[in-house]
C-alpha cells in the first residue's frame, strides 16, 4: 500500500507539508470565527430587509427578546456584545427612534440606563423570525464540509457519563 502525500494547503500542514504550527484548538476557533462571519454575511442583508435595523441593532434585539422581561441594563448589553458602551449608545439611540426599544433609569441606580422591547418589536421579531432562522440554517448547510463542522465540534466540551444520565 502507497502512503499518499498530504497536499502542503491542506488543513493541519503547513506549506513545507510538516504539521501546522497552530493545534487543533486554535485552528477550530478560526473556522468557527470563518464561519460565524459567513452566517453573519448572509443574515445582514435579511435582518435589514425583514426588520429594517443594522445587523448590530438586530444584536441588540436579539439579546433583549431573550433576556428577562424587564430588559437589560446599557453596561450588560456592551459586555455581551463585546462592543464599547459608546457604540452601543448610537445603536440604543437608533433603536428607540425606531420605536423598537425604550430606555429608562435603572431602579435604584440614577446612573444605570435599563433598556426594553416594544410590543413593536416584539412583533417585528415574531413575524421575522422564522425566516431569519431559516437563513441561518441554510448558511450552515452551506459551509465548505465536514471540516468545518468538525473543527467546530472539536471546540465543544465532551460529555461525560454523569452529564448524559442527569
Amino acid at each position: 500500500m502507497a502512503i499518499v502525500p498530504v497536499p502542503a494547503d491542506a488543513p493541519g500542514h503547513d506549506a513545507t507539508g510538516g504539521s501546522a504550527l497552530l493545534p487543533p484548538e486554535l485552528r477550530a476557533w478560526m473556522g468557527l470565527l470563518a464561519a460565524a462571519g459567513a452566517i453573519e454575511q448572509q443574515l445582514r442583508s435579511r435582518v435589514k430587509e425583514s426588520l429594517g435595523v443594522s445587523h448590530d441593532e438586530f444584536l441588540v434585539l436579539c439579546l433583549l427578546a431573550d433576556g428577562p422581561t424587564g430588559g437589560l441594563r446599557m453596561t450588560q448589553i456592551a459586555e455581551r456584545l463585546g462592543r464599547p458602551k459608546t457604540r452601543l449608545t448610537y445603536q440604543v439611540a437608533c433603536l428607540q427612534h425606531a420605536g423598537l426599544i425604550t430606555r429608562s433609569t435603572a431602579c435604584g441606580d440614577r446612573r444605570g440606563i435599563q433598556v426594553t422591547l416594544t410590543d413593536k418589536a416584539r412583533q417585528l421579531l415574531r413575524d421575522a423570525s422564522g425566516a431569519l432562522a431559516e437563513a441561518v440554517t441554510r448558511a450552515i448547510k452551506g459551509l465548505e464540509g465536514q471540516h468545518d463542522c468538525a473543527m467546530m465540534h472539536s471546540l465543544l466540551p465532551k460529555s461525560t457519563d454523569t452529564e448524559e444520565n442527569t
